[in-house]
């Protein structure tokens, strides 16, 4: 069995003496895993860090076999993330957001293709912190607990949308909400990509998601907590709002 695509390099653990077991995250493959001959060597090493793309090859006798990669790096990311402690907290989140949730093997294209582009953003901390909110809304469209944010549940209406149900996911005007609008969360607008996006916006959006990435991922699919790189991620961002 062998194939070859780019992919995310998402973690390196050792084995062995000089070996390396990489976990990628790819296009056509999803999050897969292989071993790394020589992986752990001074000229290898430093060009596996976690965020790199990656050009591999993985081969195996059989499809279900561990399997070897033979690695080419394409792009390191490693400047950006060590300049600066968003970049770092960043890719530290979106690396163990994928791990925590993706099974093995598993394609899941269209985050794929929406997680390079916010790797390739590190470093830009000024527009980070909202792509890594669309990106996480995404994340969770992809999993099957995406948040209908069009219209009005009760209502039908498009107006003076301004919650979300807990319990559906979907949008809520004022007058839909009525006397249940103390057990709504908050819609905010820029996760309708609507008004200014301060970092106080970004941190309550996240609260948001985080309730839903809580409730239904975390608890109700995966059945262990959420990273707590998500945690660290949003500790940078609330120190930088009150600065």
């Amino acid at each position: 069995m062998e194939w070859r695509e780019e992919g995310l390099l998402l973690n390196m653990r050792s084995h062995g003496e000089s070996s390396a077991i990489a976990s990628v995250f790819t296009r056509d493959h999803g999050m897969h895993s292989g071993i790394v001959r020589g992986g752990q060597s001074r000229k290898m090493a430093p060009l596996l860090q976690s965020g790199a793309q990656l050009d591999l090859t993985w081969r195996a006798r059989l499809e279900d076999h561990l399997g070897s990669f033979v690695v080419e790096p394409i792009r390191s990311r490693a400047a950006a993330v060590l300049g600066s402690r968003m970049a770092l907290a960043g890719a530290g989140v979106v690396v163990a957001m994928l791990q925590f949730a993706l099974p093995e093997r598993e394609p899941h294209k269209d985050l794929y293709d929406k997680t390079l582009p916010l790797m390739d953003l590190l470093g830009q901390d000024a527009v980070w912190p909202l792509a890594y909110l669309q990106w996480e809304m995404s994340f969770l469209t992809e999993l099957g607990f995406g948040l209908e944010l069009d219209t009005c549940a009760a209502t039908g209406s498009r107006d003076d949308l301004a919650f979300i149900s807990p319990k559906s996911g979907r949008a809520v005007s004022r007058i839909g909400a009525g006397e249940w609008a103390d057990r709504m969360l908050p819609l905010v607008p820029c996760m309708n990509g609507e008004g200014e996006a301060e970092d106080a916006d970004i941190l309550s959006a996240l609260e948001t998601t985080g309730f839903f990435l809580k409730t239904r991922l975390a608890e109700g699919q995966v059945g262990k907590p959420l990273p707590d790189a998500r945690q660290r991620f949003l500790d940078v961002l609330r120190k930088r709002a009150k600065s």
